[in-house]
């Protein structure tokens, strides 16, 4: 048996933050009560669950660090593992695009390989990975590569991506052309082709590939979650397919849709911290001041998701409803009943953050009753 005991710590429970202690004992939280005579000192720092992320694209960043260049897999992965585990996430999907363009102008596809190599990495990584796999409607090859999994890959979620030049997140294609040409350096005539392409592959293979995706979700037993919402209508189409999560609606009109059709809401943290998007999409604080934020996922920031915790503990002077949004509101809407919460008898997935001003300061993680950061 191993046990460890916190104390004097200010615990972030469900509606409350109080002071007081918990006890892991053998992976799981055994006790939470009063402050205790005996254990580790936290000196008032804040004990939260672990937080949960279930959409990020940190590990594409940790493989191709640069333009053209492709770092070994394992490796990537492994480094990817340790960083977010350094800022508090102990649960993370890891997000792998399926659906590829051949050609130079296009993508390969890497999903399935990726995957395979998590799966087998995971008894070795410091916190739990999972599968979210980003269904890209506008490729060639999404129905094959989706074809590539089977249920014992135990994908968690899926989301519909539809990338079209000229609605959902790019309505505005300068923005597109800003992204495209700052990362990818194309040109004028090449950001015009690749748009054509884009609204070609579309207008081929947007309906059979959304059918694809809905199905292959069901198969599997997956959440399905809908990306870039803008209109009541796209909504309505969403919860015709059973989808249950919203990833990044880009106005007020979608996301007061989604509540009423009892679709959860998610935003960037990104977009909160920086007061807005980068789409020129709707601000994330926006939706937090009007409660139709439920929940904060990363995205490409790891770091940002604690701070988000805390700006919105802020906004809504509810510190706990705050770190709901990155912990039991992403465990409840993954279906994950095990963690989230500080409560007995779940996984002890904890982190212990200092608060000596307005920014958290991170000082330890914890990982199944193991410190992993």
């Amino acid at each position: 048996m191993t046990e460890t005991i916190f104390t004097n710590a200010r615990l972030v429970l469900e509606n409350e933050v109080r002071t007081g202690s918990i006890v892991i004992r053998d992976g799981l939280i055994a006790d939470i009560g009063e402050p205790r005579r005996t254990g580790i000192d936290c000196d008032g720092d804040l004990i939260a669950p672990g937080l949960i992320e279930l959409h990020t694209d940190n590990l594409e960043r940790h493989i191709q660090p640069r333009p053209g260049v492709n770092w070994p897999h394992a490796a990537a992965i492994i480094a990817h593992d340790a960083e977010l585990a350094s800022t508090g996430i102990t649960t993370v999907f890891d997000a792998l695009r399926v659906g590829s363009i051949s050609g130079s102008d296009g993508y390969s596809r890497y999903a399935r390989d990726l995957a395979s190599e998590i799966l087998a990495m995971r008894p070795n990584l410091r916190i739990s990975h999972r599968l979210h796999l980003r269904a890209e409607v506008c490729s060639e090859t999404l129905a094959e590569e989706l074809a590539e999994f089977t249920a014992d890959d135990r994908i968690g979620i899926v989301s519909l991506m539809d990338h079209t030049p000229g609605q959902r997140q790019f309505r505005d294609i300068s923005k597109l052309a800003q992204y495209h040409k700052g990362k990818r350096g194309m040109s004028d005539a090449a950001f015009k082709e690749h748009c054509d392409l884009l609204i070609d592959l579309r207008n081929r293979f947007g309906t059979t590939h959304e059918a694809a995706t809905v199905a292959a979700a069901k198969r599997w037993g997956a959440v399905l979650a809908s990306h870039d919402d803008t209109t009541a209508e796209h909504v309505a189409t969403s919860a015709g397919y059973g989808i249950e999560l919203a990833e990044f609606p880009t106005t007020m009109e979608a996301a007061s849709a989604n509540r009423t059709a009892g679709i959860r809401n998610i935003m960037g943290a990104p977009n909160l911290i920086r007061g807005g998007s980068h789409s020129g999409n709707i601000a994330a604080h926006e939706l937090a001041a009007a409660r139709l934020l439920d929940i904060i996922s990363s995205d490409y920031v790891p770091a940002a998701l604690l701070t988000s915790a805390v700006m919105l503990g802020n906004l809504w002077d509810n510190l706990a409803q705050g770190f709901a949004t990155v912990t039991a509101a992403p465990a409840a809407a993954s279906g994950l009943v095990d963690r989230g919460r500080l409560a007995v008898g779940l996984r002890a997935d904890l982190i212990r953050v200092a608060m000596p001003d307005t920014q958290p300061y991170l000082r330890e993680t914890w990982a199944s009753g193991h410190r992993v950061a």
